[in-house]
């Protein structure tokens, strides 16, 4: 299992469109829900902060190994986000990850999350 908190900066100027695009996310929950199961993500939770004028979004996961990237998916909710990404996050600024100092869950959410085989 693959826990993950990564911070991006958004574009000057794009707030409003990141703004949609998460009013876009939370307006098609079933899709969103299609896009997990492929990739192997069992949480995903993004997260908006302001500091000095400065828009970022946190990406949370708790993903399975051997994931498929959302570049390989061709969902249509995908290409959508992947639209998004372009025009919302700036690519002058290095994503930066967060280091996972704990995770706790319960062992029945856990023992949930593994692939069955």
């Amino acid at each position: 299992m693959i826990v993950e908190m990564t911070r991006f900066r958004v574009r000057p100027g794009a707030e409003e469109r990141a703004a949609e695009w998460m009013n876009f996310l939370r307006s098609n929950p079933e899709a969103f829900r299609e896009t997990l199961e492929p990739e192997q993500m069992y949480v995903e939770t993004i997260f908006s902060e302001v500091l000095d004028s400065v828009m970022y979004l946190y990406w949370y996961s708790v993903q399975g190994e051997g994931r498929r990237s959302v570049l390989e998916s061709e969902h249509w909710l995908d290409a959508k986000h992947l639209e998004f990404w372009r025009e919302c996050i700036d690519p002058e600024f290095p994503p930066q990850e967060l280091t996972p100092q704990v995770h706790m869950a319960p062992e029945r959410v856990e023992a949930a999350m593994r692939p069955r085989g």
